[in-house]
């Protein structure tokens, strides 16, 4: 949706992200070999060359604790369009914040981020949610693991750095984008979930008016004498009003005022009539916007909660909320109303569910038992006793007030499985060439993602730039040659035109994708074990759905860092839709909202496995479509109807059911953690795989392969239960350096 709706732009292009890579996400389409036009620095320099005014604002991270590089993000992006080519100077990239510890330590402003993820495009569509534009996050419903291709490397779909395990590695110097050391030969990559909203309507204004603020504000603090950025005026905030997009007149404006939108706001599909009520709500302050703080964001999570009579739906990365002002250092509230809504509904008798989907841990490298890893444990920490850990937890007020939780809350994680698909004539193929199949990855990426530019270096001289040209000329020319050898070592080996094994056996999860036990496989079936593998799904979405009439979808996390407006900067949607849909609710008759409801059972549908896998080309998906095209297709059918009642017990039945089978399969084929069975850090030594088993491998290589495939078999869908008991009885996080009453809001 993202690439056509980037094609079509006439006029302007806003985008507002924490990490942008613009090598990379172009790959809106996949495989990248084959649609190498779509990468995102392509595309965007086709408009520039257009005439489009493009402004792209990034999030200027800490170096240290992150490994974005928006240097990198900014000057690739300017380096598009060169003096004296077409398109120069139509492309504007800034950074925000700079980081003084001097000037920006009193208030933190040296931790907090810039965190919106939203594009918007001539003032006709947007596209806001929790989805970046960077490496790692394209992903299918069926969350393929794997990516190795014996048929041949064009084949493979997340080239370079795209593909990526944090629980393994962590991104390593992004601006080298082809660099990998994480060998998709031996391991699985970590798989992505998120939600994200195309719009269309008067809300598109709203979304591009907290741009041109966010944009003048940084040209104020940080670009007044910078040519290249101009000033941006509105239409509707002229005149007194250009206060509200942080317009300045100064005697001598250096970059001008440039008005937008270029044509008539008149001329908008701003004036389009749906039947979804929407409002922009924000997380903002005077660090990141100049304003007094705001944080309506949380007002809309609690009034929402609050109201709720049958269900509340939660997808989220993090949950740290607070119950009152018993546990600082959080202050956000959402747990009280959550506490709240469960508590009225239990003395009222109603049937009320709070459904939690949250990562099983958040997605950052190291072994968890690691000193490394204390950070990632404070998060989980502060998550437990958000959740279920203390009398001021959620269950724990809940039960204080006479009402059992377990009838209300319930937390849920998301994980994958797949089979590298490194057959035993693969390997032949690396014994003749003396290649690894590593190496090819990275020759592939370099052919494919190398050819649009070298990572440009702003302080180097011109016999260094040569010097680098000649450098990259050769390793291209050593790559063609490796490639060259390798594909030669096919016939040598007598290799088949094609390989019987499918490249992913993702698509097994879902609606009639096949079984485990069926799938083919070439060469001693043993051999197959070494390549199943499995990863958490990482939840990255933030969306809020309450009684199939509401919901909230943006950038904004459940935690203080994106709830408290002080902090991180956030951007996020209310929509309840006015289009009734006629449906259940606990077995009775019952009006949802058309938008809610819908979305709601495509989740769960994918969730469950009830959603056939998806194909790579979404060219005729009306789901990968701009918002102003074409309706989305909900696949209106048998498992539609099914789920249509959140409150049925036949669906409660299957959803907690597959939860549960999943949840044992993982943990008998795998030791997949965090899990239930390891409350010490001694039972986390005895439950992980032994003798050097490699990360997301079977633990019990003596297994039959057939009893695995049938236990294979039994996963359906994404779903486990969340292990609410995991290291209950250690101290996750102990004071010292990393967490301490310094850092801890870093953390929450």
């Amino acid at each position: 949706a993202i690439s056509v709706a980037l094609e079509r732009a006439r006029e302007t292009i806003y985008i507002e992200d924490w990490w942008l890579s613009p090598e990379l996400v172009g790959f809106l389409r996949r495989p990248p070999y084959f649609n190498q036009e779509w990468r995102l620095d392509q595309v965007l320099k086709r408009r520039a060359e257009a005439g489009v005014q493009i402004y792209i604002i990034v999030y200027k991270e800490v170096a240290a604790a992150l490994t974005c590089n928006s240097l990198h993000t900014k000057q690739a992006l300017r380096d598009l369009c060169p003096p004296g080519t077409p398109g120069h100077g139509n492309i504007h990239c800034i950074r925000h914040p700079d980081h003084n510890v001097f000037e920006n330590a009193g208030d933190m402003t040296f931790y907090w981020a810039h965190h919106e993820k939203f594009i918007v495009i001539d003032y006709n569509l947007a596209f806001i949610g929790g989805l970046d534009l960077c490496f790692g996050r394209w992903d299918s419903r069926q969350h393929p693991l794997a990516d190795v291709h014996p048929d041949g490397i064009q084949n493979e779909v997340f080239p370079g750095q795209d593909f990526n395990n944090n629980r393994i590695m962590d991104f390593q110097n992004v601006s080298d984008w082809k660099s990998n050391q994480l060998s998709k030969a031996d391991y699985g990559r970590m798989p992505w979930h998120d939600v994200a909203m195309g719009v269309i309507g008067e809300c598109v204004y709203d979304i591009a008016q907290h741009f041109v603020l966010r944009w003048n504000f940084v040209k104020r603090d940080k670009y007044k004498r910078d040519d290249r950025c101009p000033w941006l005026t509105m239409e509707g905030t002229e005149g007194p009003d250009e206060d509200l997009v942080a317009v300045q007149r100064p005697k001598h404006p250096v970059g001008g005022y440039t008005h937008h939108p270029i044509s008539p706001l008149s001329t908008k599909a701003g004036r389009i009539q749906g039947t979804v009520h929407a409002q922009v709500v924000r997380s903002s302050a005077d660090w990141s916007s100049g304003i007094l703080t705001e944080q309506s964001i949380q007002n809309a999570y609690c009034e929402i909660i609050c109201r709720a009579q049958h269900f509340v739906y939660i997808e989220n990365q993090f949950f740290i909320t607070a119950t009152g002002e018993e546990q600082s250092p959080i202050h956000n509230l959402v747990g009280r109303a959550i506490v709240d809504a469960c508590v009225r509904a239990g003395k009222e008798g109603r049937k009320f569910r709070v459904i939690i989907i949250i990562p099983a841990i958040p997605g950052f490298a190291g072994d968890l038992r690691e000193n490394a890893a204390m950070g990632t444990r404070a998060i989980m920490d502060y998550q437990y006793k958000s959740i279920c850990r203390g009398k001021n937890s959620i269950m724990g007020q809940i039960t204080e007030q006479g009402v059992d939780p377990k009838n209300h809350i319930f937390c849920f994680n998301l994980r994958s499985y797949d089979r590298l698909n490194r057959t035993p004539g693969m390997k032949k193929q690396e014994d003749e060439s003396g290649i690894k199949y590593q190496d090819i990855q990275r020759d592939e990426a370099e052919e494919i993602m190398g050819g649009g530019m070298i990572a440009p270096q702003s302080d180097s001289s011109d016999e260094e730039s040569l010097r680098r040209k000649k450098t990259n000329t050769k390793e291209r020319e050593k790559a063609v040659d490796r490639k060259r050898r390798f594909e030669a070592a096919r016939g040598k080996v007598g290799l088949q035109d094609s390989a019987t094994s499918v490249d992913s056996i993702a698509k097994d999860a879902m609606l009639n994708g096949g079984k485990v036990s069926e799938e083919p496989w070439e060469g001693d079936p043993e051999g197959e074990k070494e390549n199943f593998v499995q990863e958490e799904l990482y939840v990255h979405g933030k969306l809020l759905i309450v009684d199939d009439r509401i919901a909230i979808c943006g950038s904004s996390n459940i935690n203080d860092r994106s709830q408290l407006g002080i902090h991180d900067s956030e951007l996020s949607i209310v929509m309840e839709d006015t289009n009734l849909l006629p449906s259940t609710m606990d077995g009775q008759p019952y009006e949802a909202g058309h938008h809610a409801a819908t979305l709601r059972r495509m989740l769960w549908r994918e969730h469950l496995g009830l959603l056939p896998a998806q194909s790579l080309d979404a060219s005729s998906d009306p789901n990968a479509q701009p918002p102003d095209d074409c309706p989305n297709d909900v696949q209106e059918g048998e498992t539609y109807e099914f789920v249509a009642d959140p409150l049925s017990d036949q669906v409660w039945d299957l959803w907690c059911g597959r939860a549960s089978t999943n949840t044992d399969m993982f943990r008998q084929l795998f030791r997949a953690d965090p899990d239930d069975h390891i409350k010490t850090f001694d039972d986390y030594q005895a439950f992980l795989p032994k003798n050097n088993i490699k990360q997301g491998h079977l633990h019990d290589p003596y297994m039959p392969v057939q009893e695995v495939r049938q236990k294979l078999d039994q996963i359906k869908g994404h779903l486990v239960w969340m292990p609410l008991e995991f290291l209950k009885d250690a101290e996750m996080a102990e004071k010292g350096l990393q967490v301490n009453a310094y850092t801890e809001s870093i953390y929450t």
